[in-house]
């Protein structure tokens, strides 16, 4: 078995292939053959040696990243009774500091995964950390109530495009920012109203809403600030400047809130029975094989990235 590893803190190339053993799961867990993995920003910020999980992993490289998985139960632990070996499952796994997906096969436990059913794995893969954070930002943070109005900043990317989902599912009115070349898509979704990041002056031609979720942090973030309504608030993403923009929001009298998303298995499945219905759709923009996760890691850094990347394993099955 083969895992990508972060080797030392820096560029895309510190990523190599190590090898690996199957383990034997413990009280409570299961070994999953990994078919798919999803990649997010903060593998490559933590490959860079940026946040918090850098942080707490600086001694302990080589190190596997990756929370997001889909593949096939191969082996349980003592005690697993709601899973058996051959279960199509997805999860959020290992999530804040073991990280684990980057791999051909993970321990896991049984308590993090949802089954997969008529869901592809690519999809599964796709949808943990992503679709819950949108779905912890609009509903558990940001306390999002039918009609209300919100903002959507990255309104394409990984995140953003489930938030629009996510919140037009709710039946909040949509104002997602983004690249025109993203526009057609955004509105196909639920987006009601597309604005151009591009433009100086964006955030006086969104006006007011009570809501704004923040996925880009930084001066984006600060300039959020004046487009939330009396009584909002502002649910910032980005760990790195979370706290710059709560003190901007602070001496503006605005509520800012950061967040870390957490695995919810109760959740996720909510969001899986949103995209079996066709109530959703999850945008997989490349898939990767394991090997070429550096090419990976520069895609999703160079940004502007419409939906999700996926990293493909030697034991991946069309489904």
């Amino acid at each position: 078995m083969t895992q990508l590893q972060i080797t030392a803190f820096g560029p895309p190339s510190v990523l190599r292939l190590n090898p690996s053993l199957d383990g034997m799961p413990a009280e409570g867990e299961v070994r999953v053959r990994i078919c798919y993995a999803g990649v997010n920003p903060i593998d490559a910020k933590t490959r860079a040696g940026l946040g918090w999980a850098a942080a707490e992993n600086k001694d302990k490289l080589p190190w596997t990243p990756g929370y997001d998985m889909a593949g096939v139960v191969e082996a349980l632990g003592p005690g697993v009774e709601t899973l058996k070996v051959g279960d199509k499952v997805c999860g959020m796994i290992g999530f804040p500091l073991q990280g684990g997906a980057y791999a051909e096969s993970a321990l896991t436990p049984a308590e993090l995964l949802v089954p997969l059913e008529e869901v592809s794995l690519k999809q599964g893969a796709a949808l943990p950390l992503a679709g819950l954070t949108a779905w912890q930002g609009l509903f558990d943070h940001g306390e999002l109530k039918q009609g209300q109005r919100v903002l959507i900043l990255a309104g394409a990317g990984g995140v953003g495009h489930l938030a629009v989902q996510w919140a037009r599912a709710y039946g909040a009115k949509v104002t997602a920012l983004a690249s025109p070349d993203n526009h057609g898509f955004l509105h196909g979704i639920g987006a009601e109203r597309l604005v151009d990041y591009h433009d100086a002056d964006w955030a006086a031609q969104v006006g007011q809403v009570e809501l704004v979720l923040d996925l880009v942090g930084g001066e984006s973030g600060k300039a959020a600030l004046a487009c939330v309504a009396s009584g909002g608030r502002l649910i910032t993403v980005p760990t790195i400047t979370a706290e710059a923009i709560k003190l901007a929001g602070s001496e503006r009298g605005i509520e800012v809130r950061g967040m870390l998303v957490q695995p919810n298995p109760k959740q996720l499945a909510q969001m899986l029975t949103l995209l079996r219905i066709d109530e959703a759709q999850i945008c997989i923009n490349r898939e990767f094989e394991l090997a070429d996760g550096a090419l990976a890691h520069t895609a999703i850094e160079a940004g502007h990235t419409r939906g999700k990347l996926l990293l493909r394993m030697p034991a991946s099955v069309d489904d």
